[in-house]
């Protein structure tokens, strides 16, 4: 589904990301993970179009995405769930979640979609009145996530979606996303820097250090990897 190949990209002169390849087949849950500083958020933003990468290529279900304006970028399919949740304050939870419907498939299936998000994340529904702004973390957190699934996506991209939670919301987190990944069979592409979590609800992972892929595989394989359990999971 996507293939990146090879990816070199950053900041003016500073390079973040260096050479990096990575394969997310459709219906997968794939995890990347490492330090702060890593390109982590470097790569969802090259994917997105935000950044425009200086070598490297990246393939969505056979297009070169390189090729497509970022604006069109989710109507193939692809959403993406910002770091820092990035929700419109001013806006309700209803208004926030018809903005992620803009697409043409968010808005086709616009009714089964609501219906969806509701039954996986209720407290949206309790609340689809009530202003984006004055919702705790945790509830911005999941509207983030209803927002990113009003698109009808194909492929789901969550940057952080843990960061400034208390561990039992996070965990809620971890758990409603592993419940929507079951039951829609949803492409996810996670960035997490709970390793341990994000290695336990994933099939496969990366770990990114440096702008460059240290090591992949599934997640057993990486969950019993003596680095990642002494740098990451703290073994």
């Amino acid at each position: 589904m996507l293939h990146i190949e090879g990816l070199t990209a950053g900041y003016s002169a500073i390079p973040v990301l260096n050479g990096v390849s990575i394969k997310v087949e459709q219906g997968q849950f794939v995890a990347i993970v490492g330090p702060n500083g890593a390109g982590k958020t470097t790569l969802f933003k090259t994917i997105s179009g935000i950044v425009r990468p200086s070598a490297g290529t990246i393939t969505f279900e056979g297009t070169d995405l390189l090729s497509v304006h970022p604006a069109r970028r989710p109507h193939l399919g692809i959403a993406h769930v910002p770091e820092g949740r990035q929700v419109f304050p001013s806006l309700t939870v209803m208004e926030n979640l018809e903005m992620g419907a803009m697409t043409e498939a968010g808005h086709r299936d616009w009714k089964r979609n609501i219906e969806r998000i509701f039954e996986w994340l209720p407290v949206l529904a309790e609340r689809r009145d009530q202003f984006a702004g004055t919702l705790s973390g945790g509830q911005q957190q999941m509207l983030a996530i209803g927002r990113g699934l009003a698109s009808s996506p194909k492929l789901l991209m969550l940057d952080e979606p843990s960061m400034g939670l208390a561990p039992t919301v996070a965990d809620f987190i971890f758990e409603r996303l592993i419940e929507i990944r079951r039951q829609s069979k949803l492409t996810i592409l996670l960035v997490e820097q709970r390793v341990a979590e994000a290695l336990e609800s994933a099939d496969h992972g990366y770990v990114l250090e440096a702008g460059r892929v240290a090591l992949e595989g599934n997640n057993e394989t990486l969950r019993a990897d003596d680095r990642v359990r002494k740098a990451y999971l703290g073994m």
